[in-house]
């Protein structure tokens, strides 16, 4: 396993997607806060610069679809592991035509395809934590026992324990990983308990960050060639206890992202990509 977690947070590619305009009124959301779509508009095409630009990901752009108004939360449509894509069957009925576009696109990308075609089944992306050496997957209002069985079936070289979550929307919505074995944890109550559970169920021992704000411990992990340790974060604006706990990873390149308007319809920042390692040799 230390070969593998040398290999953490390689990527090579990124698959993203527009932002519809029906994201600002018929997207799903916990609050009724009002979405700025020009705002929206404008962070994630600066979230999608850092990708391309910063981060020299080759970037493959989805176009929106007005008919999947969370079509630009792509996480949640497929898990990629290795060349392996798992295409996820959301928890939302109003979702489920979002896979399809993915499907597409990560055939074009050669990676080898496992469709969830069970009706009983249901996972999100953003319920899926994968450490480098195992998953966790969240059992929320969006995933269920079938749709973890189904994932650990498609990725049977890693261990899957599961995880309820009994607060938020997905198990991501409090926790990210960090970098190799250290996970980023929120402090509610609820964070914290999923962070036992997780820790009883592994053979491995993982460090852990905890944030102020929940929300903020949704990160996005890279190891960068040339630059190393690489985390996309939340802004200062946003966050700002949870900005002044991120700025002690002292060895890290920090970038904040901001992804206020999005956060108003229950998105973060691993909710806007699917970041694949392809093998130069396919």
């Amino acid at each position: 396993m230390a070969g593998l977690l040398a290999k953490f947070g390689h990527y090579t590619h990124a698959v993203v997607r527009g932002i519809p305009s029906s994201l600002a009124t018929e997207a799903l959301r916990s609050s009724q806060s009002e979405v700025d779509l020009a705002k929206a508009h404008q962070e994630h095409a600066e979230y999608v610069e850092v990708l391309r630009t910063r981060l020299g990901l080759e970037v493959v752009e989805l176009p929106a679809d007005e008919a999947l108004p969370d079509c630009v939360f792509v996480e949640d449509a497929a898990v990629v592991c290795g060349d392996t894509a798992l295409i996820t069957r959301p928890g939302a009925v109003s979702r489920r035509g979002e896979t399809e576009a993915m499907k597409e696109a990560l055939k074009k990308l050669d990676l080898n395809l496992v469709e969830m075609t069970d009706e009983n089944a249901t996972l999100d992306g953003g319920d899926v934590l994968f450490t480098g050496q195992e998953f966790f997957v969240g059992l929320s209002k969006r995933t269920n026992q079938r749709g973890a069985e189904i994932l650990a079936d498609a990725f049977k070289d890693y261990a899957v324990s599961t995880v309820p979550v009994t607060e938020g929307l997905h198990l991501k919505s409090f926790c990210s990983m960090g970098g190799p074995g250290l996970i980023l944890i929120g402090a509610s109550e609820h964070a914290q308990k999923a962070l036992k559970t997780m820790q009883q169920m592994s053979n491995y021992r993982y460090d852990k960050l905890t944030v102020p704000d929940d929300l903020a411990a949704n990160c996005i992990y890279m190891n960068v060639p040339g630059k190393g340790h690489v985390l996309l974060h939340t802004t200062g604006d946003q966050f700002p206890e949870s900005f002044k706990v991120l700025e002690k990873l002292t060895d890290y390149t920090l970038i904040a992202v901001s992804g206020l308007e999005k956060m108003k319809v229950d998105g973060a920042l691993t909710c806007c990509s699917i970041l694949i390692n392809k093998k130069t040799d396919i």
